[in-house]
Parts: C-alpha cells; sequence; structure tokens
C-alpha cells in the first residue's frame, strides 16, 4: 500500500498561513510526523496562492525534504508550478494529478511523457465527475492509452476513481469499489489511488466511514491511499486490512506493527 501525507495542503486552516509565513519549522514537523508515521510520499500543496503557486511549491518541496528522506507528491494542475517544484525535487515525485479534462490533459501530458514521474490520473472528464463503475473505466482506459502512448510505464499510473459522498447518492461508494476491481483486473500493472474522505462528506462519524471504506477499497485491490498518516485507527485499519487480503506474506506487517503497538483496541 502507497501511502500519500495529506496533511501540507494550503487549504487547510492550520497550513496556509503557515505556507505563506515560511515557517520551516512548522512544515518540518508535519512532514517528519506524516513520514514517521508511514507515508511514503508527502503532498504538498499549494493551490490557494494564485500567482505565487509555484514559489510557495519549490519552498516546500525544499522544506520537506531537508526534513525527510523521501519524495513528494506535487498536487497541482499546474504544469509551471510543477516544473518549479520538480527542478528543485530529489528522486522520483509523483504528480497529483493529470484528467482527461482537455485543458489540464494537453498542458500536463507534454510534462510528464517518457518521464520516471508517478502519476494520479484522476478518472475526470470534460463531462464531468462519472456516476458509474464503467464510466470510471472508460475514462481510465483512455488515460493510461494516453500515458503509455508517451512512455509513461503502465505501474508509474495510480488511477484515481473518483470518490464521491454516499450522502448525496447511495450508490456511489459500490460504484467506486467495482471501478476499481475493473480497472486492476483490465489493466495489470497499473496501480489504484485515491483521497477517501469525500465518501463521508455530509455525515457523523467521518473517520470511521473512511476507515471501513478504506477496508472494503482493498479488498477490491485499492494500493494507494491519499490520507492523514496521523490516523491511528485508519493506519491499523489498512495494515489488518492488507493481511486478510493476502497481501501480507507471513503476516509479518501485521504482527511488526502489533509488536510496536500500532493498533488501538
Amino acid at each position: 500500500m502507497v501511502i500519500v501525507g495529506e496533511l501540507i495542503n494550503a487549504s487547510r486552516k492550520v497550513i496556509g498561513p503557515v505556507i505563506e509565513a515560511q515557517d520551516a519549522e512548522a512544515i518540518k514537523k508535519v512532514a517528519l510526523d506524516e513520514h514517521e508515521a508511514g507515508a511514503d510520499y508527502i503532498d504538498v500543496n499549494a493551490g490557494i496562492f494564485v500567482g505565487k503557486e509555484g514559489d510557495y511549491l519549490e519552498w516546500l518541496v525544499k522544506t520537506v525534504q531537508s526534513a525527510v528522506d523521501g519524495p513528494c507528491c506535487i498536487d497541482s494542475p499546474d504544469p509551471k508550478a510543477i516544473e518549479k517544484a520538480l527542478a528543485v525535487h530529489k528522486g522520483v515525485a509523483m504528480i497529483n494529478s493529470i484528467s482527461l479534462e482537455n485543458a489540464r490533459y494537453e498542458a500536463l501530458l507534454p510534462l510528464v511523457a517518457g518521464t520516471d514521474l508517478k502519476i494520479v490520473a484522476l478518472c475526470m472528464s470534460d463531462e464531468g465527475m462519472p456516476q458509474t463503475a464503467e464510466a470510471r473505466v472508460k475514462i481510465a482506459d483512455k488515460l493510461i492509452e494516453g500515458l503509455t502512448r508517451k512512455n509513461v510505464p503502465l505501474e508509474n499510473i495510480y488511477v484515481d476513481p473518483l470518490v464521491q459522498p454516499v450522502s448525496t447518492d447511495g450508490r456511489f461508494g459500490s460504484e467506486f469499489l467495482d471501478a476499481i476491481q475493473l480497472i486492476m483486473t483490465r489493466f495489470q500493472g497499473v496501480h489504484t489511488m485515491c483521497g477517501l474522505s469525500n465518501i463521508s462528506f455530509g455525515l457523523p462519524g467521518r473517520k470511521y466511514l473512511n476507515t471501513v471504506f478504506a477496508t472494503m477499497a482493498i479488498s477490491r485491490g485499492l494500493d494507494g491511499l491519499i490520507i492523514d498518516p496521523l490516523d491511528r485507527n485508519m493506519m491499523a485499519g489498512l495494515i489488518a486490512a492488507e493481511t486478510l487480503a493476502g497481501r501480507d506474506d507471513y503476516c509479518m506487517r501485521y504482527l511488526k506493527a502489533y509488536r510496536a503497538n500500532k493498533f488501538v483496541f
């Protein structure tokens, strides 16, 4: 399971002012906490700073990687901002995200073509948000075909089938889960990724719903998540779900986590 830590996002009330003030120590602490909690990538997002996004992303990458020995997930639809961040990034970054929306697709495709970058491919098009599993798979097919044609290795593509809230349509959870299974079955070698908190939008007990939904998605083949890695219940649920799904040889990760008191009973 690839974990992207989502906490360094300028849209969060506690993070936006920290980025604007360029409080390096505060950003370093969040990044280090996420890394130590199990994040493989640290997401960096400065999207609220129109006109300055590239500068802030560059600063965020430098700051995060001065504290953490690991890659960033550069979260922006703006290729110029991404380029600025990539210029200072050490190692192989993840880009979040390309979609089938024409303007975004045409802008980002040249940036990722022929590179080793990991790419989140969001199942959204100019027609809007897909409602069914098959509509998601149709978009995924076009994104995968377009990216691989431009020499992006299949194993570097993380398809995001787009989580939508069950509070607005009770079918959205099952349609997403079906999409995960179809994508992982039809496109052998590709990965799937999502930010799943939208599933519980508008409902109480959101963390509980999110954790249960994550474990259900893992049973369908999901192998990447954009989440808060400091949520111990979520992280423990992921370890247990992977073990039960047969993705933990000899239950070694489960046993290691149990001995390290990672589970809250």
